[in-house]
């Protein structure tokens, strides 16, 4: 399978975000983006991320890289389900932060820990 193109991707994640409710985006004050590069922390590549500060708001990245490392291989529905995936993952961060929780954040602290304890 060819891996997907930037601009591909670009468009299957502008799909993936008109299907959510506007409301669901309410102080997502700079959108979703998306970056060309991959991004990693330690061993695990970081496929979006929800930042939020006071100068900047709040906004979501999507790294292409990051896609392309995990996904080459892989058909386009794999591609359409994990940008899904990642979309609403990325909205519970946003979401959690508007109402002041931090439930997922916790969960992905567990999911590490787990993981190292197993060596992954």
């Amino acid at each position: 399978m060819a891996r997907v193109s930037f601009e591909r991707f670009a468009e299957m994640l502008d799909q993936a975000v008109n299907r959510i409710p506007p409301h669901f985006l309410r102080d997502l004050t700079g959108g979703f983006n998306v970056q060309n590069g991959k991004k990693r922390d330690g061993g695990y590549y970081i496929m979006g991320e929800y930042v939020y500060g006071d100068y900047l708001g709040c906004f979501i990245v999507f790294y292409y890289g990051s896609f392309v490392e995990l996904l080459r291989n892989e058909p386009v529905e794999v591609w359409e389900t994990e940008i899904m995936d990642t979309v609403l993952h990325e909205l519970q961060h946003h979401l959690e932060d508007r109402a002041g929780r931090d439930d997922l954040a916790r969960k992905e602290l567990e999911e590490l820990a787990e993981a190292l304890r197993q060596g992954r």
